[in-house]
């Protein structure tokens, strides 16, 4: 992955720096579909783009319901059994939150308007997005509009529109036409960027042909009105309503209209100069997997009558509220960069919006922030964010948690179509059934079970909350278990040892390989925790194990089998080269030259078929070097560096989701300025668009990786067995880097400096860590200082793939670099390579 030294990307001119917010100040039509993602505003179940308020221009409009999708047979240009064979889709769901705004029968259209102001403002604290702006008319009026726009993490199924205008220097005739508008199926007067055609990229989502939400009910009373559909082929039902209140000082009228796909309420205004003109605008969605849509309507109804009982100030108070809680037990302070203090705060505010009131959903690849990746949910949602759920705010990470146990039915179905025992959990998903058409790097990826029994068992140590395994979570052990005690198999060849073949690990530029190092690794973690959860119920809790034994049919006999495949479970290593093989085959390719692949031929799954790829030493992202982060107490710190340096050069960062593991393992090691600009370039990939993808979406498991990468690479804690430990790697631009922590109940406040660790006990009883092996006792009143004498050894340089040349394999052949012939297509005839 090639990096430039660490420096700040934004444009500060543009976008200021501010410690609690991310703020706008001049308004660029270019980059429109990055600032719709980055002004998103979301709670988990309901999510807004950043879309202009006056719902004209974009790239792509977007409201977002999480888990709320459509279904579509995948047809595959060749068949066999086994293959994912229905596909799910997020829903582009009616869009509430337009107001257009006409002055003098004038439309205000910001990409054409002559501006004398313009900013734009999300702040993480109050949980607000806010623009102010004057707009010169073409009649020289100036006309000052302030909006504001809100989705409640207090009120799941509430959002909230302020929209105001004043005439500054004349009188005006001023509309307001408030709109509730179908877009997934194309309604809309005036262009819809979503339509509009683009280039192959398997990371968007996939568009629909046929018509979606099927019209169910349409009424309006007042000011209030509500449209209620019906999906095709999923049978989900939603219900979407928007009630209204002008608040004027002047004179006023007000009609609307209603059809099945658009709903508008028109207030028509006779304003005076320097007198306000405010609509204060209420939303609501309610959602199902089939309830009736006059149901969900009748929620709708009893939502905004509860809503307006409140002023929108007890509403923004109530938000305000809220979010101090939140950011008392997530936030990360930075000191000595102000350019990463505001950059690790949006992500942490993107991480909350994605997953703060999913109540028992998902957490999908993009949030509610975009239509990415179908609106699926991968392994990325266990590993890279709920390590920051389970520290920060534990009852999330417990819903996320639930969530996957819920799948568990369709998990043991495709376990059996797979014809293997125990459960198999989808590499991506909505609705619990596999939809990635492309098996050699979806379905392969069985490492996805034991991503999430490493999230439930690291959920279980942060809390103490063994009532969650006893009561049910218990079975995702239990099945997991049984799948690798199945899919591996035994093998003697002086020693005997468990393999497991036949997979692919998270690294997607290699497929279908034998013995991968990362899925092998956490399998014996997840047959090691399988057996020691089992252990403890049957101690601790006997009528919630004859339950368990009973309801899953488990055998002792069992258990004695994944405790002899963990013992045994194979983990290559190659003695000659000092390394771990990523897999049995793995070093026997030839290295793909990184350092002499130009930037136009990046990222390679847009230019290179599979299989060229497939044939090389190239990664897409860490696999052995994730492996090093997860499970790092089973390896030495020689092989942890040794490990680094020969992945880290293979690596081309082409998906997000490794520079934030590169970061925390490059610290560990002594990579200390690479640890930095690894985290740079995670900290900002959406800030700065760094993937040129920014606005399908925010990158969810990069924002969680921001968190991990500090707390994890920087503040050097591990958790392994259960055990909180700190061995600091603090950058050296740095002045020092404070968080909390919440384990088992106690709030720990951390501060890491170059001279000393500390820890605070804010709430509970307090905490037993370790600080370089030494034990810690942590206790409410008696704060603890640790004196840190070095923040680990410092590596100059960085590994590069020219390093790799000549180095010789265990059989004596020497490794080479190579580099596919570049040959650059006509677009217009260059065929669409299938989806990865």
């Amino acid at each position: 992955m090639q990096l430039t030294e660490p420096h700040d990307p934004l444009d500060r001119g543009r976008f200021p720096l501010d410690d609690w917010a991310l703020v706008e100040t001049s308004f660029d039509p270019r980059i429109q579909g990055r600032t719709e993602t980055l002004f998103a505003v979301g709670n988990g179940y309901l999510g807004l783009r950043g879309n202009l308020d006056e719902g004209r221009d974009a790239e792509t409009h977007g409201s977002f319901i999480n888990g709320f999708h459509e279904t579509w047979p995948i047809r595959h240009a060749e068949e066999a059994f086994g293959f994912a064979r229905v596909g799910q889709t997020i829903v582009n769901v009616p869009d509430a939150k337009v107001v257009r705004l006409y002055v003098d029968d004038e439309p205000f259209i910001l990409t054409e308007a002559d501006l004398d102001r313009y900013s734009r403002r999300l702040d993480f604290r109050d949980g607000r997005l806010t623009r102010e702006l004057i707009w010169r008319t073409p009649t020289g009026k100036r006309v000052r509009i302030r909006s504001s726009r809100m989705v409640s993490f207090t009120e799941r199924h509430l959002a909230i529109v302020e929209y105001e205008v004043t005439l500054l220097d004349a009188d005006a005739a001023v509309l307001l036409s408030s709109q509730l508008l179908n877009r997934q199926d194309g309604v809309d007067e005036f262009h819809n960027g979503a339509a509009a055609a683009t280039a192959f990229d398997p990371r968007k989502g996939e568009a629909f042909t046929e018509r979606v939400l099927q019209p169910r009910l349409a009424r309006e009373q007042e000011h209030r009105s509500l449209l209620g559909y019906r999906t095709t082929n999923s049978g989900m039902t939603i219900a979407a309503a928007m009630d209204h209140v002008l608040v004027t000082e002047n004179d006023w009228d007000h009609s609307s209209t209603i059809s099945d796909d658009i709903a508008k309420q028109v207030f028509r205004v006779r304003a005076k100069a320097n007198v306000p003109v405010k609509l204060e605008k209420r939303i609501t969605y309610h959602s199902s997997r089939g309830v009736p849509v006059r149901e969900l309507a009748d929620r709708c109804d009893r939502t905004l009558d509860r809503a307006n009982e409140l002023s929108l100030e007890q509403h923004y108070a109530a938000q305000q509220g809220w979010l101090a809680d939140f950011w008392q037990n997530s936030d990360v302070v930075v000191e000595g960069a102000p350019d990463i203090q505001q950059a690790t705060r949006w992500n942490m505010f993107q991480l909350i919006q994605a997953s703060a009131r999913t109540d028992g959903g998902g957490i999908a690849a993009k949030g509610v922030s975009g239509s990415g990746y179908g609106g699926h949910y991968f392994w990325d949602t266990e590993v890279y964010v709920l390590p920051f759920l389970s520290y920060t705010r534990p009852i999330a990470a417990r819903n996320a948690l639930r969530f996957r146990e819920g799948m568990l039915p369709a998990a043991r179905d495709r376990a059996a179509e797979m014809n293997q025992k125990g459960a198999l959990f989808p590499w991506r998903t909505i609705n619990g059934l596999e939809s990635s058409a492309y098996y050699a790097a979806g379905t392969a990826q069985y490492h996805i079970d034991a991503d999430i029994a490493h999230a439930l068992q690291q959920y279980v140590s942060a809390t103490g909350d063994e009532d969650f395994l006893a009561a049910g979570a218990v079975d995702i052990l239990v099945e997991t278990a049984r799948l690798w005690a199945d899919l591996g198999f035994w093998r003697s060849n002086g020693d005997t040892a468990f393999h497991i073949h036949g997979v692919t690990g998270p690294d997607e530029y290699t497929t279908v390989v034998n013995d991968n190092l990362y899925t092998n690794v956490m399998a014996r973690a997840n047959l090691r925790d399988a057996v020691a959860a089992v252990a403890r119920l049957k101690a601790t809790d006997v009528d919630a194990y004859a339950r368990m034994v009973a309801r899953l049919g488990l055998g002792e006999h069992e258990v004695l089998d994944w405790d002899a495949a963990a013992d045994a479970m194979h983990i290559p290593y190659d003695a000659g080269m000092r390394i771990h093989p990523q897999d049995q085959a793995f070093l026997e390719k030839e290295v793909w030259d990184l350092d002499n692949t130009p930037d136009s031929q990046r990222p390679l799954l847009l230019h290179f078929h599979p299989l060229v790829i497939y044939r090389h030493q190239v990664l897409k992202q860490a696999d052995v070097v994730l492996a090093l982060l997860l499970q790092g107490h089973e390896f030495t710190a020689d092989e942890k560096r040794r490990d680094f340096e020969y992945y880290d050069a293979l690596t081309t960062g082409d998906s997000t989701l490794s520079a934030v593991v590169q970061s925390a393992v490059a610290a560990e090691v002594g990579y200390n300025a690479l640890a930095l600009r690894y985290f740079y370039s995670a900290a900002f990939v959406d800030l700065a668009d760094l993937h040129r993808n920014t606005s399908d979406g925010i990158h969810v498991a990069s924002t969680g990786g921001v968190w991990t990468a500090l707390v994890y690479g920087f503040a050097g804690m591990r958790d392994h067995a259960g055990r909180i430990s700190f061995d600091p790697r603090l950058p050296v631009e740095w002045e020092a880097i404070e968080f909390p922590l919440t384990l088992r109940g106690s709030r720990l406040r951390v501060r890491v400096a170059r001279s000393e660790i500390s820890f605070t006990v804010e709430t509970g009883r307090g905490a037993d860590v370790f600080v370089r092996g030494t034990a810690v006792s942590v206790r409410a009143d008696a704060p603890v200082t640790v004196s840190l004498e070095h923040h680990g050894a410092l590596l100059t340089g960085e590994p590069s793939t020219s390093d790799l040349e000549g180095m010789q394999r265990t059989d004596g052949s020497l490794i080479t670099t190579t580099m596919p012939n570049l040959v650059v297509m006509d677009r217009e005839e260059e065929p669409e390579p299938p989806l990865l």
